[in-house]
């Protein structure tokens, strides 16, 4: 009997990781192994984007501004910065807290780009996410909106399309009357979500003083909302100190309640009486950034009146995200 020749395999090129599509989780895995999907690369894929991103805004522009815009406000723009510039078939991108129907994004007929940022994610990186979002409405059909979908792992992040030096200047609205330009002309449908939209809406100011402060208003009280920068363990240290003191407070009848915790960073809370408006707290809220600035800055050790307080404090947080 003849000697059956031995067998070679051809060698295939080795794909990198980026050049890996995204398939079906029961597909055959695109790098040509022969097993699922979901058992070879997208395992990989699967945990990069599920994986949970602390601070998915830090190193953009206005951080605690983009968290006060995805947790606390209810109706605001602004105006996004590109990095490489506008393409020229579109005007501009505006980042909004909601658009109608919920939709991720929206490419309108002039071909303006609406962003919106209080919607639910596919993975653990809100930034990826959105980042996904807007290079997808960039290139939609003008007077189309942009569904949501899980970003593919390695994909650009907010922080890779917008101008790290450009400004973020958020414009807070009393209702959402900027989903329609042109509200006699609107869908059914797109009238009826902008109702529900504004009788939800809570009147919220955003403060000219401070950065990051939003004044808000409720049927029994009134609450200033403060997403600040600073580090958990030291702000929480440095507003003990003042809690003890007694000068964590905005004026007669406020008072420190508690604080979030939000994508990273902490939102100290203040509630308010019905009668201080958003412009009777600028005052009393500069002022405080005064007393905070030099809390923080003090190296002193915790006497036991305010750990007592740092205790409180800890005790009265909420974590939103």
């Amino acid at each position: 009997m003849a000697k059956k020749r031995p067998q070679t395999k051809a060698e295939r090129p080795e794909l990198t990781d980026a050049e890996i599509a995204v398939v079906g989780a029961r597909e055959p895995c695109p790098c040509g192994s022969g097993r699922r999907y979901k058992a070879c690369h997208g395992r990989a894929a699967a945990h990069a984007v599920t994986e949970l991103v602390h601070r998915p805004f830090e190193g953009l522009a206005g951080e605690c501004d983009w968290i006060a815009l995805r947790e606390l406000v209810p109706a605001a723009t602004v105006e996004l910065h590109l990095r490489e510039g506008l393409p020229e078939d579109v005007p501009s991108v505006v980042l909004a807290t909601v658009l109608p129907m919920a939709w991720p994004a929206l490419r309108r007929d002039d071909g303006t780009v609406l962003l919106g940022l209080q919607n639910d994610t596919a993975s653990g990186d809100i930034s990826r996410d959105l980042a996904d979002t807007l290079e997808r409405a960039l290139v939609a059909e003008p007077g189309t909106p942009v569904q949501g979908r899980r970003p593919s792992a390695g994909g650009p992040r907010l922080q890779d399309l917008l101008d790290p030096e450009g400004p973020f200047e958020p414009v807070v609205h009393s209702g959402f009357e900027f989903w329609v330009p042109d509200a006699q002309n609107t869908t059914p449908e797109v009238a009826a979500s902008l109702e529900r939209a504004n009788e939800a809406a809570i009147p919220t100011v955003k403060l000219a003083g401070v950065d990051a402060a939003y004044w808000c208003e409720t049927p029994d009280k009134n609450h200033l909302r403060w997403v600040m920068p600073h580090a958990e363990e030291q702000l929480l240290d440095a507003l003990a100190r003042l809690h003890a003191a007694g000068q964590s407070s905005l004026g007669e009848g406020t008072r420190l309640v508690g604080s979030f915790r939000a994508h990273g960073l902490t939102v100290p809370v203040w509630d308010l009486p019905t009668a201080m408006g958003a412009e009777d707290i600028e005052k009393p809220a500069a002022e405080f950034a005064e007393r905070l600035a030099a809390a923080l800055s003090s190296k002193e050790p915790l006497t036991a009146d305010e750990r007592r307080a740092r205790g409180g404090l800890t005790n009265r947080q909420v974590t939103l995200s």
